[in-house]
């Protein structure tokens, strides 16, 4: 499988859809949230503020993937942060085993604590609309997008949660509590991206969640793509799957576009 280079601002489909921001955007850069916490941030070059969407890491790190996820968001026109709830330590895709034991380590309140932090950071910018933040994040990112919307509903105005693991399992394999408690507290709308054939979230759990969402009266929307595994939407990954990531990046961004009221640029 050819791997595509998602930090490249002319590959591939990337360029295609936003062809007037693809060199308005340069790229993104470490940056300071707290005393002992970085973070990779990215912006488009705009005359005027615009929204943010904080990124969520894997359990890999803060790796060349979600760094690059926050440069296609500049590119698409949006300034995008990624804290690093690592502290500097990045795995690769086939030490999952070492992953799983990293992020056994967190603390949900902690991360959370951080998450604000990077808010904090957004704030400061002159560069980002004060009118609302958006966050999406990926596997265990994913699970905390879940969670960053409830903690933090006063200012999350839209989430996209890619493949949330123990959002809603009964077993987790990280011995991670369900979140279906916090459900309650959501305030802003959030879309939930799964693949038919990922062999860590059965479709049980998307229902444990649409009931929780539902009996809540939360909007919420599920995307399931046919032949797509856990991992799908990166392409440094062997799970890839290009027609499943190319359609869900597209929704993401429709999806922020509504809910953050991003000017045109």
């Amino acid at each position: 499988m050819n791997r595509r280079n998602l930090l490249l601002t002319g590959a591939g489909f990337i360029a295609a859809a936003v062809p007037s921001l693809a060199q308005a955007a340069p790229p993104g850069k470490i940056v300071t949230l707290d005393k002992d916490l970085r973070g990779y941030y990215a912006a488009p070059k705009s005359p005027q503020p615009v929204p943010a969407i904080m990124v969520l890491m894997e359990a890999f790190g803060l790796n060349d993937n979600i760094k690059g996820v926050c440069d296609r968001l500049a590119q698409a026109g949006y300034a995008a942060l990624a804290p690093d709830f690592y502290h500097g330590q990045v795995f690769a895709y086939k030490d999952i085993q070492l992953a799983i034991a990293k992020l056994k380590t967190l603390d949900d309140s902690v991360v959370m604590a951080e998450f604000g932090k990077g808010l904090d950071f957004l704030k400061t910018q002159k560069a980002v609309s004060q009118q609302g933040i958006g966050v999406t994040g990926f596997c265990m990112g994913g699970r905390y997008t879940f969670l960053a919307n409830s903690v933090h509903a006063d200012r999350v105005k839209a989430a996209v949660s890619f493949y949330g693991g123990g959002i809603a399992a009964q077993a987790d394999v990280a011995g991670r509590q369900m979140l279906l408690d916090k459900v309650t507290k959501m305030q802003a709308p959030i879309m939930f991206m799964y693949g038919s054939e990922d062999s860590y979230i059965m479709a049980e759990e998307h229902e444990r969640i649409t009931s929780a969402m539902s009996k809540a009266k939360k909007r919420y929307a599920v995307n399931v793509f046919p032949g797509a595994g856990h991992g799908f939407m990166s392409d440094r990954r062997e799970s890839y799957n290009q027609p499943a990531a190319a359609e869900a990046w597209a929704m993401t961004l429709a999806f922020f576009d509504r809910h953050l009221a991003k000017k045109k640029q």
